[in-house]
């Protein structure tokens, strides 16, 4: 299983940053390149970055 290294309001911002640029894609104001916000969606409520675990970040408080 994969490694929780995203919390607080890390994982609020990513949520938040996807479902926009999710939003934007679906209503014509940006183009394709929105549905990258699948990203920041996924890693946020996974709760888990495989870019973090390369780097050795951790924003998430509990140890695993």
């Amino acid at each position: 299983m994969f490694k929780t290294n995203v919390g607080g309001l890390d994982r609020i911002a990513r949520i938040l940053a996807g479902l926009v640029l999710l939003a934007l894609t679906l209503t014509g104001v940006i183009g394709v390149w929105g549905w990258i916000g699948l990203v920041p969606l996924a890693t946020g409520l996974l709760s888990t970055c495989p870019l973090y675990s390369v780097l050795g970040f951790n924003t998430c408080p509990v140890k695993t």
